[in-house]
Parts: C-alpha cells; sequence; structure tokens
C-alpha cells in the first residue's frame, strides 16, 4: 500500500474501534454526566496519553514483550484488573448524589491520571498496537516515525468522539443533574468497571 492508501485504510479502521462501545467510553460518559465536561475532557486526555505511552513502548520494540512472555502479559494484567476494581468499587460504594461540587468544596480525583492509567494498564492495549499498527506501515518507511504517526490518528479520532460524547451529555444536563441520575449513573459505571475488569483478569492472549 502507498502511505495515502495506508492512512486511508487505518483511519477506517481506527474509527469503528474508537466508536464500539468499551472502558473509554463509558469513563467519558460517566464523568462529563458527573463531573462535567471539564473534567471529562481531562480524562480523554489522560486517555490519549496512555495510548502516546503504548505507542512509544511499540516503537521501542517493548511493547512486543506482552505479545511474547506470558508473565509479563499477566502482571500488566493483574494490576490493569486491581485498579479497574478498584474504580468499580469506589463507584458502587460512594456514588456522588449531585452533579458538582459546592465552591469549599474541591472535586475529587484526578481524572487526567485516572484516564492515564485505565489506558495503560490495560495490556490489552498494546496487544492490539503491537498487532495492528504494522499492518498499516508502508513498506519501506520508518516503523519509529510510522507508529507515531498511526498512534496520532487514533489519538486525535478517539479525542473527537470524546468531545462529541462531552457535549452530547451537555445537551441533556437537565436530566442528568437529577441526584438519583448522578447516583445510577455512578452504579451502573462502577459495575461496568468491575466486569471490564473480571474481563481482563479472565483474558488471555
Amino acid at each position: 500500500m502507498t502511505p495515502t492508501d495506508s492512512l486511508l485504510a487505518y483511519s477506517l479502521a481506527a474509527l469503528l474501534l474508537t466508536l464500539t462501545p468499551g472502558l473509554d467510553t463509558a469513563l467519558i460518559l460517566r464523568t462529563a454526566c458527573a463531573e462535567g465536561g471539564k473534567k471529562a475532557f481531562q480524562a480523554a486526555l489522560g486517555i490519549d496519553v496512555g495510548c502516546f505511552i503504548w505507542g512509544a513502548l511499540v516503537a521501542l520494540g517493548l511493547g512486543a514483550l506482552l505479545a511474547v512472555s506470558e508473565l509479563a502479559y499477566t502482571i500488566l494484567k493483574v494490576c490493569g484488573a486491581v485498579y479497574l476494581s478498584w474504580l468499580g468499587l469506589q463507584l458502587l460504594v460512594r456514588p456522588r448524589s449531585s452533579f458538582s461540587h459546592g465552591k469549599s468544596e474541591p472535586a475529587k480525583g484526578n481524572w487526567f491520571i485516572r484516564g492515564m492509567l485505565g489506558n495503560v494498564l490495560n495490556p490489552k492495549m498494546g496487544i492490539f498496537y503491537v498487532s495492528f499498527l504494522p499492518q498499516f506501515i508502508p513498506v519501506g518507511h520508518s516503523p519509529f516515525i510510522w507508529t507515531f504517526i498511526l498512534v496520532t490518528v487514533h489519538v486525535a479520532i478517539g479525542t473527537l468522539w470524546s468531545v462529541t460524547l462531552i457535549l452530547s451529555t451537555h445537551f441533556a444536563s437537565a436530566i442528568l443533574k437529577k441526584n438519583s441520575v448522578v447516583r445510577g449513573m455512578d452504579r451502573a459505571t462502577g459495575g461496568l468497571f468491575l466486569c471490564f475488569a473480571a474481563k481482563l483478569a479472565l483474558s488471555s492472549k
């Protein structure tokens, strides 16, 4: 494939991947509903940074270790499952009862860090990049440079989708600000995070 063909084919594949509901979508929606658009965008930026971290690892050849080492994969998988379980239990046990914090009460949690860790501690992301990105690197071109080009395309599409999700919750803010809706969203997302944690813990390469 020519570089143009590679970019077009990859962009389509990355778009379909991004639109498939998953942990990132759940995190963005929950944060936008319960914390507001600013916090949700911070989570989205954290997810983006996580993608670039995985891209750097793959470009340097470290990501391939996950594809061949069962021990490395298992360690990262367990760490990711534990982290997702912690997030899920926090939302289930202590759901918020209001959309916004009071003026004297600082917002809890760093959603940039949460978004980044949720991505970095997911070995499936590393396996995906290791197995998927090389298919779209044109013959004769630098794998290092093209890895970052492809990751940047993925991040750009993901950011646009995150902004779309955040704006969609803004238009429904009257409903989403209700205490019962906020608590329900927290608990539903917490349960979803626990499901993702279980799926990750039971997964294999």
